[in-house]
């Protein structure tokens, strides 16, 4: 990675990252890339829950097999994902990413769509890419976004535009230490909900930042209550080992149900008055032109694991609604977009 940029140091305090002045902006020689599945509703609808988390996990896999770390910036988004790193890598990058798509299509019979922009051109359109890190643990760090630039090359790419073609020939991608095989969670207070809310352009930053804040308060997430990684699970010694060496506290700490890119992204076991204060909060400020919002319930959650090989006990856990999740949440979110649009 481009030693010349300088992240700030980890905060371990997520509502401190709703407000996003903080972020440091990515240099404009970067790249952002950004994946998902085409169709993930019908594949969902299929039973294929699973294989839409997996694929949309598996480039981050394979890129930091390939790096040989996990230091870049990514964010898991159920069906896909978005990443940034520096010029030096891309044609390694490219090679990975081209073989995630062949992987997709091959072996979970899934569309994979691709794409990679360069941070100017996003900054040449009128957005932005800046991070931030959210130290989860003292182990588990992930990326946050801002600036509205995922958001864009999101748009640009299912646009078709600086899409890649997966590679044609069968050639599996370094997938090590990624896995979908834990059982889903249940909810234990009445729903598992898939949470997305992303500010309208006419909400100052400060007031999303109060409007976020509420919204987690109401939630339970400072507390921890609603948290969909349950603490009593008693794991046997070849799951500490896979784990390296470490219990299953490491695995409720390490999950990232909670996150920032571009858009609040949450995944919580809800009791069905909190969903109800929150949709009306929700509904009161999209009528007010402030934010878009999509929201879905479900009885379980599903738990996708990143253990890096070189590095165990920095394991990673990706949390999504096994009945859609993200996927439905963003279908939502999206049509409130579409209906804001003029005609």
């Amino acid at each position: 990675m481009d030693k010349a940029f300088r992240q700030r140091d980890a905060s371990s305090d997520f509502g401190e990252l709703l407000d996003t002045t903080g972020y440091s902006p990515l240099p404009d020689d970067w790249l952002i890339g950004i994946t998902d599945v085409v169709d993930s509703t019908s594949a969902i609808a299929r039973g294929q829950f699973k294989d839409v988390n997996y694929a949309g996990a598996s480039a981050i896999a394979a890129l930091g097999n390939a790096f040989g770390n996990f230091d870049f910036p990514f964010v898991f988004r159920g069906d896909g994902a978005a990443f940034a790193f520096d010029p030096d890598v891309r044609e390694t990058a490219v090679g990975v990413l081209r073989r995630v798509a062949g992987y997709a299509r091959d072996h979970l019979q899934l569309k994979l769509r691709i794409g990679l922009v360069a941070v100017k051109d996003i900054r040449a359109a009128g957005s932005d890419v800046k991070v931030a890190r959210y130290a989860a643990s003292e182990t588990a760090t992930y990326a946050m976004f801002a600036g509205g630039g995922l958001n864009w090359a999101d748009r640009e790419i299912k646009a078709g535009n600086h899409a890649l073609l997966p590679c044609q020939e069968y050639a599996t991608p370094d997938l090590k230490g990624l896995t979908c095989e834990w059982a889903p969670i249940p909810s234990r207070r009445g729903d598992i909900l898939s949470l997305l809310v992303e500010p309208q352009d006419n909400i100052s930053p400060e007031a999303f930042t109060l409007l976020a804040r509420r919204l987690l308060a109401l939630l339970g997430v400072k507390d921890g209550s609603s948290r969909p990684v349950p603490e009593d699970v008693v794991i046997t010694s070849s799951v500490a080992d896979y784990l390296g060496g470490k219990g299953w506290t490491d695995v409720v700490l390490n999950s990232d149900y909670r996150r920032y890119d571009d858009v609040l992204r949450l995944t919580l076991d809800c009791m069905p008055e909190q969903i109800k204060n929150v949709e009306a909060l929700l509904t009161s400020a999209h009528d007010r032109g402030e934010v878009y919002f999509g929201m879905h319930r479900q009885s379980h959650a599903l738990m996708t694991c990143l253990v890096p090989v070189g590095a165990r006990g920095s394991h990673l856990h990706f949390l999504d609604g096994m009945g859609g999740g993200y996927t439905a949440a963003a279908s939502l979110l999206e049509a409130q977009r579409h209906a804001h649009q003029p005609r």
